[in-house]
């Protein structure tokens, strides 16, 4: 375990007895509605929609930005982001748009199979092992070999159902596995076989005991994995019309028969959720309310699930600076964790004051973190 993860879990043991434990945030890009973050080598990466790409370099503390406004990227509206040495993909609803670092050029790509809609890119996984490239698209899902700059397409349909075939994440699971969540359901590929091989896949949805068989479909928008268990965030999408659609929460799978959900009943603030992501023994969730009458989502901030004991606690964002319950993509890079929101984007380092007295140097900012609930 890393001296962050020890430092975060020492915090969350002493936050209700001793220890008044600080986060250091600082804020960047306001105004931007942040879609998606990526880390490649000392580099973030970071997707808007409505203000184009931009990079940061940690080590120079440098920011390049790429957007009509800059000549340099004739599209601003990004819905994800993926990273190699030599390649940056960015998913728009246009195609998919490629920058080569050598030539600092970008170039953008369209797909002829799934027509127009098959050009919304949805979700992007770039697998630096086999350097290969995964795009999920809103009809059919696509595999770059990033060397021979090959493309081929899947059409992964389950039951003439089409919500199936429609992508909105990828994650990968170890170095033999990767999950693909769809409008209802999960695909899940075994990296040791060729995606031809029928063998190669096998599908989950909520029957026959997968997601407790709760809601008509299950929506699968991101994952977080441990070696035991599978953790999914599910989209919560209920009307007057359809109370039971898609009825949202955090699952967690024994990755055999087992399935337990968290939700409102359990301490979350919401049934929606955008977005999870693991430091230590803590799951953090990026939540969201669906209103069934006005048909809108609103952001509900921040859970903190510690994922040996169960316990749920709910994030106060005003003991942060974060200044967005909306939190639509989060990053840990080893050191920070990030926060992408509608309004700008974050990066928070949480630690001891006890292990700080050692070092002469003040955090610029700071605030108190303080789970509530």
């Amino acid at each position: 375990m890393t001296r962050f993860f020890i430092l975060l879990n020492f915090f969350l043991l002493l936050t209700a007895s001793l220890t008044k434990s600080q986060i250091v945030s600082e804020g960047y890009l306001k105004g931007a509605r942040i879609s998606s973050i990526q880390k490649e080598g000392n580099n973030i990466w970071i997707a808007t929609y409505g203000q184009g790409i931009f990079r940061y370099s940690l080590v120079e503390d440098k920011w390049i930005s790429f957007s009509t406004r800059d000549k340099n990227l004739e599209n601003d509206f990004f819905y994800n982001i993926a990273a190699s040495k030599n390649f940056v993909w960015a998913g728009s609803s246009e195609g998919l748009f490629i920058y080569d670092v050598k030539r600092n050029r970008w170039t953008k790509r369209k797909f002829a199979l799934g027509g127009e809609l098959g050009n919304w890119i949805r979700a992007l996984a770039y697998d630096s092992l086999e350097n290969v490239l995964w795009i999920g698209r809103f009809k059919n899902l696509t595999l770059l070999d990033v060397t021979r700059q090959r493309y081929s397409d899947y059409d992964l349909t389950k039951n003439n159902d089409t919500k199936t075939n429609n992508f909105i994440s990828i994650r990968f699971d170890g170095d033999s596995l990767v999950w693909f969540g769809t409008e209802n359901g999960v695909h899940i590929f075994n990296k040791r076989k060729k995606p031809e091989e029928s063998s190669a896949w096998r599908y989950i949805n909520n029957k026959q005991r997968g997601f407790n068989g709760e809601g008509d479909a299950v929506s699968v928008r991101d994952f977080c994995f441990e070696p035991s268990f599978v953790w999914f965030a599910t989209d919560e999408f209920i009307t007057a019309e359809k109370p039971q659609f898609n009825v949202g929460g955090i699952y967690r799978f024994n990755r055999r028969l087992n399935w337990e959900r968290i939700s409102k009943q359990n301490g979350l603030a919401a049934n929606g959720v955008y977005t999870l992501e693991r430091t230590g023994n803590y799951i953090w969730a990026a939540l969201y309310l669906f209103d069934k009458k006005e048909k809108k989502e609103y952001g509900k901030g921040l859970a903190l699930i510690n994922r040996i004991t169960g316990t749920v606690k709910q994030i106060d964002l005003n003991d942060t600076n974060i200044n967005s319950s909306t939190i639509s993509a989060m990053l840990f890079d080893g050191t920070y964790l990030w926060f992408g929101t509608e309004a700008g984007l974050w990066k928070i380092q949480i630690y001891n004051p006890l292990a700080g007295w050692k070092s002469r140097k003040q955090p610029v900012r700071s605030t108190i973190l303080k789970p509530t609930g």
